[in-house]
């Protein structure tokens, strides 16, 4: 079996502890899942035996709603990471451009379909932000780019008008940009990329309700683009029936009855972030100023920090997997005061 790579596998790490663990390793919005939610998926899996509904019918008119797009332009799946490798299966790029570090899977579903794939390098220097260099890494044989905003791990936020300069480069060589969007509204207010969709069809938006209603276990994305033709081939690239009953009921309960969480989130996350850097700083750990809900950070030297902090019953996420990073970088996430505290306490006991 394939080493699991992501965070949030509590199960290996309680049965290494021997015991309950602390998970600091999942990005998850800090306020949990909100309790309309559980008990519209509780409900919904209390009438599960039939199929679920294929075409999510309920569920992006609310995203449209939300959204401020139509519900043609709405495609839902079994979390993003479902719907990165269905783009990569739909579209089959010779080569595509990705940022190093970012999210694996983007490079992971484009070796899959036998894609050469350009890593463009990002800095510590100048706290790994995505600047003007991309544009001159989008080169005219470049038919795929994947974008995260905020990136994941650094948890920095590449600024919309680059964004869209780069959305226009990639219309000019015919090309599509995928912008990962799935922690943006733990990270800042507005509406994102949405606006533009019809000014550039060749862009694709990826969010999830894993990240902004804690709801990893549903399993539950959605991707956005004009160009419908798209989204179409994507639904045909894999099963139907990928999302399950109680998970589309769970993503309609969270925007219908609490579309407010993410904002709630944000606000706290506003108070909570920068003390738990200011507790990794004083640490003598590298922080790297994000602007989401984690952070990453350097442990210059220490290659076992994963192992040495679940000695104290403490999961975080090794980066050693990320291109462009090394060995000794983690990323936590940010939580609630007294699981930051435990955190920070556990790091203090293991440096």
């Amino acid at each position: 079996m394939l080493p699991y790579t992501h965070g949030g596998d509590v199960l290996t790490a309680q049965a290494r502890y021997g015991g309950p663990v602390l998970d600091c390793s999942a990005n998850l919005n800090p306020l949990g899942m909100p309790p309309q939610v559980g008990e519209a998926a509780a409900r919904a899996a209390a009438q599960a035996a039939p199929y679920p509904d294929p075409l999510c019918r309920a569920l992006r008119a609310a995203i449209a709603a939300h959204d401020g797009v139509a519900p043609e332009q709405v495609l839902c799946g079994g979390g993003a990471a479902e719907l990165i490798f269905r783009l990569a299966y739909a579209l089959r790029p010779r080569r595509a451009l990705v940022t190093a570090p970012t999210f694996s899977e983007y490079e992971g579903a484009l070796e899959q379909v036998g894609c050469a794939v350009t890593r463009h390098l990002l800095r510590r220097e100048r706290n790994f932000d995505v600047d003007e260099g991309i544009l001159e890494a989008i080169g005219p044989d470049t038919e795929l780019v994947f974008l995260c905003t905020p990136n994941n791990p650094t948890g920095r936020l590449i600024d919309q008008e680059l964004l869209l300069a780069a959305a226009e480069k990639c219309r000019g060589l015919g090309a599509v940009l995928a912008v990962d969007e799935c922690f943006l509204p733990l990270s800042c207010s507005g509406p994102g990329l949405a606006p533009w969709l019809e000014e550039y069809p060749n862009l694709l938006l990826l969010r999830a309700f894993t990240k902004s209603y804690a709801m990893a276990g549903l399993r539950l994305g959605y991707a956005l683009c004009a160009d419908t033709a798209l989204l179409e081939r994507m639904s045909a690239g894999g099963p139907p029936w990928s999302v399950s009953t109680p998970a589309q009921a769970a993503g309609l309960a969270a925007l219908t009855q609490c579309p407010h969480w993410p904002e709630k989130a944000r606000a706290f996350l506003e108070g909570e972030r920068p003390a738990l850097a200011e507790g990794l700083a004083a640490l003598g750990l590298d922080v790297v100023p994000g602007q989401a809900n984690y952070l990453l950070f350097r442990a210059a030297g220490v290659a076992d920090l994963k192992e040495r902090m679940l000695t104290q019953g403490v999961l975080i996420r090794s980066c050693a997997n990320y291109h462009g990073l090394g060995e000794d970088w983690y990323r936590v996430c940010v939580g609630q005061a007294e699981q930051n505290e435990r955190l920070l306490a556990a790091l203090r006991e293991v440096l």
